[in-house]
């Protein structure tokens, strides 16, 4: 793999450029380098998170803001944020073979990822009466474990990947066996449980998850809850961004910012809901 990038930057559009091209030529040869194995897999968590430690650096807005103003920076910008997906659900997929190999451990990237979800859902936190989605569970679907395990909530999972979907259900089977997790393959519109789904997280990396959302609001319960995780500026490359929503569909009823994280999440609630409330 090439070499990881300097993260060391003075700020300046064209030094943040150059760094940016050269994470994507890593990203690049990290996904077409995945064998099924861990051969590569401390590589990549060196990669990601040095790529962290650059998207949640405030002194690289400024040459970030310049640079997505270019057609070519524009063009940079959305191919770092597919590739950087594409190298997240393999990285996961190194943990969940690692773990399955009798290793382990949440550094760099992974521990920047579980640090954000205890704040996800603030007050309207899960608890044990509780049932939750996750979409775009990955093969180690870290978020559904720690709710499990820590309010006692039923938690369901779903992923297009069979890989991960296959490895997912192992980590869980060793992690969370007396747990309430089931991680399935269907798509939105085939689950037949939605009228039971209290809280509904949607993975960072999930590139139609707006279209998602307008599509849940017809098939979920009036009060239920959605925790978009996100990536503005800086962190879109990283993560897709805010989008605008209906308003006569759904209200953002609470942004929570996290400068040191990779992420941060906008909660969702119907807006009749809000509406029939008042």
């Amino acid at each position: 793999m090439t070499e990881t990038p300097l993260i060391t930057l003075n700020g300046s559009t064209w030094e943040l450029a150059g760094a940016l091209r050269g994470y994507l030529e890593c990203f690049t040869a990290a996904v077409a380098s995945y064998d099924g194995s861990t051969g590569h897999a401390a590589e990549l968590e060196e990669l990601l998170a040095s790529y962290s430690q650059l998207v949640t650096n405030p002194a690289n807005e400024a040459g970030y803001e310049q640079l997505a103003a270019t057609g070519t920076g524009t063009e940079l910008i959305a191919q770092l944020r597919s590739e950087s997906a594409r190298c997240v659900a393999i990285i996961e997929k190194y943990r969940a073979l690692r773990l399955l190999e009798g290793g382990g451990g949440a550094e760099g990237y992974f521990a920047n990822i579980e640090s954000c979800i205890a704040e996800e859902f603030g007050a309207v936190a899960p608890d044990a009466s509780s049932t939750v989605l996750l979409v775009g569970s990955g093969s180690f679907p870290m978020t559904l474990l720690n709710l499990a395990a820590r309010t006692g909530a039923s938690a369901r999972g779903i992923d297009i990947d069979p890989e991960a979907l296959e490895l997912g259900r192992k980590v869980v089977a060793q992690l969370g066996e007396s747990l309430d997790i089931e991680l399935l393959g269907e798509r939105i519109e085939q689950l037949d449980f939605l009228a039971e789904i209290t809280h509904i997280v949607f993975s960072s990396t999930v590139s139609v998850k707006y279209e998602l959302l307008h599509q849940l609001h017809a098939l979920t319960r009036d009060d239920v809850v959605v925790a978009m995780r996100f990536g503005d500026g800086l962190k879109s490359l990283f993560n897709y961004p805010l989008q605008p929503v209906d308003p006569d569909l759904w209200h953002c009823s609470a942004m929570i910012r996290q400068p040191e994280q990779v992420f941060d999440i906008a909660l969702y609630t119907k807006t009749r809901t809000r509406m029939e409330s008042n």
